[in-house]
């Protein structure tokens, strides 16, 4: 009666010994990624960006004599998507008024963390609602840690209330997040949600309160959580590209017009896109986006000076029908290959 028992342990006991000393169960691959043929290069259209169909994982390309060819190798590991948004986390940025906290991961991530900052601070969580992004805080006179945070002084206790507003929402640039503050002070407790002010007039301690919070969030990275509510803040792009066989290829931006001219700018440097002069009456940024093979001066390119920008490309921003409408538009004069589709691709890569 007692066999199968013994026997299901004697395989089971050569399962691990198998796993464990890799005897054949798990397959070294090597090989065939080394000896896998080279696949049809992609053929990207005018109007699409390379970048947004780039594999994720790269296969490495081998070479005669390398330690690929040779065999000499392991297989890569595959590249770590975050390194390049981690060295920009948690940035405090500021516009015309209005101060927000950036933050390179989803609301969902995110709203649990400012719920807990708020508790943790002495403030706690009295009313929320992730339908609209707003976690409102109790009062914070009646807490010592929290009238530290904010600076309220033993005089003025008596004679205002004050509680914090935070609101999370999807930043402009994918998978990211914004959360703004906001301190109020009232005569009265308030019994629900208060509407959020579309302004504020202590934003150096709203400013304050944001890089706190990104303290915060850098020192817990590794325990961030879920939050199936904030499953319910809209995530709606506040960056939408319409192109491909539109009459009318633009960006579409559900932004004021200085927080779009502000992020066209932006994409501008960071694609590395020379802005001969900039119109900002008239929403017009005058850039110059030659090819290589146009910049190239000729046989003896190696001996001459950087090419001057010149003006190729005209990129306007309009205000239309609530939206502010990114173009782009090449230069009457110039005469070289009309690239207008692809730079509009690429802004698009930098916006969002």
């Amino acid at each position: 009666m007692q066999a199968y028992p013994r026997r299901a342990r004697l395989v089971a006991g050569a399962l691990m010994l198998g796993l464990l000393t890799g005897c054949g169960l798990i397959q070294d691959r090597s090989d065939e990624y080394r000896n896998a043929p080279a696949g049809d290069t992609v053929k990207v259209p005018d109007w699409q960006s390379k970048a947004r169909i780039q594999p994720a994982y790269p296969v490495r390309e081998a070479r005669a004599g390398d330690a690929v060819a040779q065999g000499e190798f392991s297989v890569p590991r595959p590249p770590d998507m975050t390194s390049e948004i981690l060295d920009e986390n948690y940035v405090v940025e500021e516009l015309n008024g209005q101060v927000w906290l950036l933050v390179n991961e989803v609301p969902g991530r995110v709203w649990p963390m400012v719920s807990s900052y708020l508790t943790e601070r002495g403030l706690g969580v009295a009313q929320e609602n992730p339908q609209i992004g707003l976690l409102q805080t109790d009062i914070a006179n009646y807490s010592q840690r929290a009238r530290a945070l904010l600076g309220i002084n033993g005089e003025s206790a008596n004679d205002e209330l004050t509680l914090v507003q935070a609101r999370v929402s999807p930043g402009v640039r994918r998978k990211t997040t914004e959360i703004q503050f906001r301190v109020r002070d009232l005569a009265n407790r308030p019994e629900s949600m208060l509407q959020w002010p579309s302004e504020t007039s202590v934003m150096a301690q709203e400013r304050d309160l944001l890089a706190d919070l990104g303290d915060y969030l850098r020192q817990r990275e590794d325990t961030k959580s879920y939050s199936r509510a904030a499953l319910n803040i809209p995530s709606a792009p506040k960056v939408k590209l319409v192109s491909g066989q539109s009459d009318d290829p633009r960006i579409e931006m559900e932004l004021s017009f200085d927080r779009a001219w502000s992020e066209v700018n932006r994409a501008l440097s960071e694609a590395d896109i020379p802005l001969v002069d900039i119109d900002r009456s008239a929403g017009q940024f005058y850039v110059d986006y030659r090819s290589e093979e146009e910049l190239e001066s000729g046989w003896f390119d190696w001996f001459a000076d950087e090419p001057e920008p010149e003006y190729t490309y005209l990129v306007t921003i309009r205000q239309e029908d609530g939206v502010v409408n990114l173009r782009t538009q090449m230069a009457p004069d110039h005469d070289g290959e009309n690239r207008s589709a692809r730079l509009l691709s690429e802004l698009f890569e930098y916006l969002y």
